[in-house]
């Protein structure tokens, strides 16, 4: 701690010798007459908390009782009740809310990125200002994605953002930015996937599906054991089997991934989504299976392929035996 915040607390002076205060009688916390635990409170979360029950029973919707949850919520920023309360004074004394978000920046920087109370009372404020907002709400999700990247709290505001105030022109690109320095980023790939079947500036998923395509197959040649960019490739077919079995991009990146290591669990499985939608074999494919000890003749390839998963994906082997086993009939 530093010394300038040793001083301050040094100084603080307690809500019942403040003058501002004399009017309010506090009222304590009622646990019964014999509680099970008691709580071993700080005498200042006590006060403060007696303090703010006085006020909040009494509904005094004054600036006094705005500092007095601001006090609270520095002590326990998970108090819902003291959040929704402050939302209460707040629209009823019409405060300047671009100081409201500098506060929440100051109380997430000291609390957690991941208190729930702090980014729904973000949301509400961002709302309340409109897209004048939209700047400022990119910009602190980037930055707590700076410190944490699977901060669930800061995409699901991040989202909320880009549909409610806008600034999807550069998201696509942040999100190019986030994957060169960690490729293995689910999130990012999860956004990315997000911008491109919600902007409304990209033309949807049809539209971008060759150029993602090709983002995404050079990300699985140069990383293939990482399952993201296999899960979004797949979902850039989704509702459309048709494209997906007739696209030669597909069975090409399984094919070259499997010639390099014919244990790839997410290129076998690829495969087998292919051959399910009526992929038709190909020599390439016959000599990669022929690795494995398929002979063609008398085998069927959707078969063949669950019985190599089966093998080479041990821990969910009682799938890959499911999913054999409720082939059609028809399916080569």
């Amino acid at each position: 701690m530093s010394s300038s915040e040793d001083d301050e607390e040094e100084v603080r002076v307690p809500l019942s010798q403040r003058q501002e205060w004399s009017d309010v009688e506090p009222i304590p916390q009622d646990d019964g007459p014999d509680p099970v635990v008691s709580i071993a409170y700080t005498d200042e979360f006590r006060e403060t908390m007696d303090y703010f029950r006085a006020v909040f029973a009494a509904d005094e919707r004054s600036t006094r009782a705005l500092e007095l949850t601001a006090e609270v919520i520095d002590l326990n920023a998970g108090n819902y009740t003291v959040w929704h309360f402050r939302r209460l004074i707040l629209e009823s004394l019409q405060s300047d809310l671009q100081e409201e978000i500098k506060f929440i920046e100051l109380v997430a920087n000291k609390a957690t990125y991941k208190n729930y109370q702090i980014w729904h009372h973000r949301r509400w404020v961002a709302e309340k200002l409109g897209t004048i907002a939209t700047t400022s709400e990119l910009q602190f999700t980037q930055k707590v994605l700076c410190l944490d990247a699977k901060n669930y709290h800061a995409w699901s505001h991040r989202q909320w953002a880009l549909q409610a105030l806008g600034g999807w022109e550069n998201e696509l690109e942040y999100c190019r930015e986030l994957l060169e320095v960690d490729i293995f980023n689910n999130s990012a790939w999860n956004q990315r996937y997000f911008v491109i079947t919600k902007s409304p500036f990209l033309g949807g998923l049809q539209a971008m599906r060759d150029s993602e395509v090709s983002f995404c197959t050079n990300a699985i040649t140069k990383n293939p054991d990482n399952e993201s960019p296999w899960r979004y490739l797949r979902g850039l077919y989704k509702g459309n089997n048709e494209a997906f079995v007739n696209d030669p991009a597909i069975s090409k990146v399984c094919i070259c991934v499997l010639e390099k290591n014919r244990n790839c669990v997410f290129a076998l499985s690829l495969l087998l989504d292919l051959l399910c939608y009526g992929f038709q074999p190909t020599p390439d494919l016959n000599r990669i299976l022929s690795t494995w000890g398929f002979s063609g003749s008398d085998q069927k390839y959707a078969n063949f392929v669950c019985l190599i998963l089966e093998k080479v994906d041990p821990m969910r082997a009682r799938y890959w035996i499911w999913r054999r086993d409720s082939l059609p009939s028809h399916i080569c």
